[in-house]
């Protein structure tokens, strides 16, 4: 299956899983960041070279470069090594029993310093699995840094020196006042040269790219590039905000910043646990598309529909039902699909939660009470299929089942296909209903997640399509 590629900017020597779940925590404690007056009781300062550079010589000193050393288990080529012409079983041919067990690789990333403390915001991926950490400050002085806490979900780490002398700090802005063609810079530690500045303008907000389902990415052809990972994307107050975290390999001028806002809902747990929870109700979502919403007697594409519940849940607890769409949570519009997770993570446990859904073409008030995210739980728990496939799916209703003509709502609709991907080559199509996969009939979206484990890579699909059923069978041999 072909995805686009996307890449982390750490200027790692080997591959390191990036995860980019996007999700709003509560903070639990006084904020420790340093923050300017809004920008609007602020007096406007116009834009010339001269403001610019002073501007950037004022930043400068708080953005950090950080060097890791990680060790390598299991064997392979050492730093420095590659097999000719792909054969990654070179060493172990040739050298045999003396294949490296372990060792040594470093990168290259950066950071921004906070407080006066020596606390330090970067990437999860930047310091993830590293045993020496070393930052190194605008005065070219070296201190060894010591992780107080990272989230992988959101990739962000808060990593601490003790400096002892008076360290600049950034600011942080606020992300949710940024703009489409606000002009930003970029300061970080691009392929090791460090303190590079570049500027741009932010090219898009709220951007999906495919790392999880709770992506919201500022946008920016502000030049960022392997190094530049936990580095600050700074608006013309000199406020951070956004982290640069990821670019596209086979772009220019395409790069992606954490929003600033997820940093401060996720630093103070950071700072007082090391770790972070969730809220958590325990439902499985689909985007309403306008098709969606025209079966529905939606006016818009709006909201979130409930596509699969997790059983004795909160959400199943309450009384949510599949085939709802979530308007509203608390008051606050549910405009897009991917806002509600990061909008349920965001509220704590045994909090109650008043959802207005649509359901059965009227409006209905549900209330849950939240429960916490567990290590590993999603509240998805049929997405990373729906990506292995290349497949967005839902669950058939009553009203789904009436606009493809089908007698019964049964099996699995498919609401969109990844172009170039397996499904897509061997004829599946959207609008497709999924009856059965290796002969097992498919009722919901974990009916379908349990039968592709049980598969492995080739799966035989039955499938309905303009009132006749046919075959298709699909071989996936990449599943990354």
């Amino acid at each position: 299956m072909i995805k686009k590629r996307l890449t982390s900017i750490a200027n790692i020597t080997a591959p390191v899983m990036l995860f980019l779940l996007l999700q709003g925590i509560p903070a639990s404690a006084a904020p420790f960041w340093t923050t300017l007056p809004p920008s609007e009781t602020r007096k406007a300062i116009p834009l010339t070279n001269e403001t610019v550079s002073k501007l950037v010589e004022s930043l400068k000193p708080a953005v950090v470069n950080i060097s890791v050393t990680q060790t390598v288990q299991g064997g392979g080529l050492p730093q420095g090594f590659r097999a000719p012409f792909g054969d990654e079983d070179f060493w172990k041919k040739f050298f045999g029993d003396q294949e490296p067990k372990e060792f040594k690789k470093k990168g290259l990333g950066s950071g921004f310093i906070v407080s006066k403390e020596g606390y330090i915001v970067t990437n999860n991926h930047v310091v993830q699995k590293a045993n020496d950490i070393t930052v190194i400050l605008f005065n070219k002085k070296q201190y060894p840094a010591k992780i107080i806490g990272t989230d992988p979900k959101t990739d962000i780490a808060l990593i601490k020196i003790d400096a002892g002398d008076t360290l600049a700090v950034a600011p942080l802005g606020d992300s949710d006042k940024v703009k489409e063609g606000e002009a930003v810079l970029a300061i970080g530690n691009p392929f090791g040269f460090s303190e590079t500045v570049t500027s741009g303008i932010v090219s898009a907000k709220g951007r999906v790219i495919g790392a999880g389902p709770y992506d919201d990415f500022i946008q920016t052809d502000a030049s960022i590039n392997p190094g530049n990972s936990g580095g600050p994307l700074l608006n013309y107050h000199g406020e951070v905000i956004g982290i640069n975290t990821a670019i596209i390999s086979s772009g220019q001028g395409i790069g992606f910043a954490v929003p600033i806002n997820m940093a401060k809902e996720v630093l103070p747990q950071l700072k007082e646990r090391g770790k972070v929870t969730r809220g958590w109700v325990g439902v499985s979502i689909q985007e309403v598309t306008p098709d969606i919403a025209k079966s529905f007697g939606l006016k818009e594409a709006t909201g979130a529909l409930i596509s699969d519940i997790v059983p004795d849940g909160p959400a199943e607890k309450a009384g949510l039902k599949r085939g709802d769409i979530i308007l509203e949570l608390n008051g606050k519009i549910v405009r897009d699909y991917h806002e509600l997770p990061r909008m349920v993570a965001a509220m704590p446990a045994n909090e109650k939660a008043s959802f207005k859904v649509l359901r059965d073409g009227k409006e209905e008030q549900v209330t849950a009470i939240v429960g916490e995210m567990k290590e590993g739980e999603t509240g998805q728990p049929a997405q990373d299929v729906q990506k292995q496939l290349g497949m967005s799916l839902q669950p058939v209703t009553p009203e789904i089942a009436k606009e493809l003509g089908m007698k019964r709502a049964e099996g699995i609709v498919v609401t969109d296909v990844e172009p170039n991907s397996a499904v897509a080559e061997a004829g599946i199509q959207r609008g497709d209903v999924i009856l059965e996969v290796n002969r097992q009939p498919i009722k919901t979206l974990k009916d379908l997640s349990d039968a592709i484990h049980k598969a492995g890579n080739s799966y035989l699909f039955l499938i309905f399509r303009n009132g006749a059923t046919f075959y298709i069978s699909v071989e996936i041999s990449d599943q990354k």
